[in-house]
């Protein structure tokens, strides 16, 4: 099979698993224990959130590990939302946020508070104008993702944050699918809050962790101890945050030739899909997007009969976490797209791992399936709809 849903998930580095196994095994100890071992432990934990705010340029102090983007997210939206509600109750979000987002926001409109959602463009763009309009006196969070999940545009994060920070407004940026892919800044942001999830940057699954600005106060999380700046109690996961440390540090060795190459890969395999379906559609930003993702829409095809038909190529409708609705993607739907056309959308993501030779046989799969499609005993039928005849009663084809 060939692998192109790393927006779904990545598999781990080897050099990853590598630094994790030692904290399975002879380095056991809690981190909160005085002992040597205890010590190790603590040590191994502070050298990842190091690394962690080495590559988004933050303070170690400012990370909190949790066990992934979802907890950070929600941590992030409870955890201001709750600690700010005496100052205003009005939050800002997009349309097309990540469930962990959207989630925990229409839970705080249940506890009372309102959401404003933002809409996007044909491209999958949020307006800084339509989130400065939406501002409020009692406004208190902005919450817009980096980079889209599904399509992969990236938003003008750093154009909006100022405008909140302008007004003393908390924002929080979902940057789970961008960090390792793109450079990213909390600095050049000026963002609050960022969401990282270890799974989507060759780490393991099970481990994440948020920015959290060094002087910014959030109600906590998980009560108990004091682990996390008091925010999460809970013995931490050593070997996972090692992990998640070493992953990140290897992005930030890499990250720009690995940009390059991905994004050529991309392109490569973007030309190849046009000249086997030329009416195909691109979904998202043309150009300011994610280097590893490609969503395209098939015409006339129902996106997940050709996952189901090609099975060497693992690919998605959209969101892992849809998975397996038949719904059109509400991404989509949000963008303006037909029905018709988001049905036929596929998410093609691409990686640290994938290869030029991967690139040409998926290209070679699909293109068959799609000339058999063609050539297949209702593609009379198709041709002859599309000379306005009137369509024929015929029974489905048997699988």
């Amino acid at each position: 099979m060939v692998y192109l849903d790393y927006n779904a998930t990545t598999p781990i580095d080897p050099r990853v698993w590598e630094a994790m196994i030692p904290y399975f095994r002879e380095q056991f100890g809690n981190p909160n224990s005085s002992h040597p071992l205890g010590s190790q432990a603590r040590e191994a934990v502070e050298e990842a959130r190091g690394k962690v705010a080495s590559l988004i340029d933050a303070a170690p102090s400012e990370i909190v590990f949790t066990s992934g983007g979802s907890e950070s997210s929600n941590m992030a939206i409870f955890g201001v939302g709750r600690s700010r509600k005496a100052r205003g109750r009005h939050i800002i979000a997009s349309a097309v946020e990540h469930p962990s987002v959207l989630e925990p926001c229409r839970r705080l409109e249940r506890e009372g508070f309102e959401v404003t959602y933002l809409p996007v463009d044909e491209h999958c763009l949020v307006d800084p104008g339509d989130m400065e309009r939406a501002l409020r006196d009692d406004t208190i969070l902005v919450t817009v993702m980096l980079a889209n999940n599904e399509v992969g545009t990236i938003q003008p994060i750093a154009q909006m944050a100022k405008l909140a920070r302008e007004r003393g407004v908390v924002f929080h940026t979902d940057a789970a699918q961008a960090v390792g892919k793109i450079p990213v800044s909390v600095k050049e942001l000026a963002v609050d809050l960022l969401t990282i999830a270890g799974h989507k940057l060759y780490g393991p699954k099970g481990v994440g962790a948020l920015f959290l600005r060094e002087d910014l106060e959030i109600e906590p999380m998980i009560l108990g101890g004091s682990q996390e700046r008091g925010l999460r109690a809970g013995t931490e996961n050593v070997p996972l945050i090692v992990g998640l440390g070493e992953a990140c540090a290897i992005v930030q060795e890499c990250l720009e030739p690995e940009m390059d190459r991905v994004r050529a890969l991309k392109e490569r395999f973007l030309q190849g899909l046009l000249s086997v379906c030329p009416k195909l559609a691109l979904n998202g930003h043309p150009h300011n997007s994610l280097p590893n993702t490609l969503n395209v829409s098939f015409p006339g095809i129902e996106a997940s009969c050709l996952l189901q038909e090609v099975p060497e190529v693992c690919a998605s409708l959209g969101s892992a976490c849809h998975g397996g609705s038949r719904e059109p993607s509400r991404v989509l739907m949000a963008m303006g797209l037909e029905p018709k056309r988001a049905m036929g959308a596929v998410r093609f993501s691409l990686g640290r791992f994938t290869t030029e030779e991967e690139v040409e046989r998926a290209l070679a799969v699909l293109g068959e399936w799609l000339r058999k499609r063609k050539k297949g005993p209702l593609a009379w039928i198709e041709r002859l709809l599309g000379k306005g005849r009137k369509p024929l009663k015929v029974p489905s084809p048997i699988g």
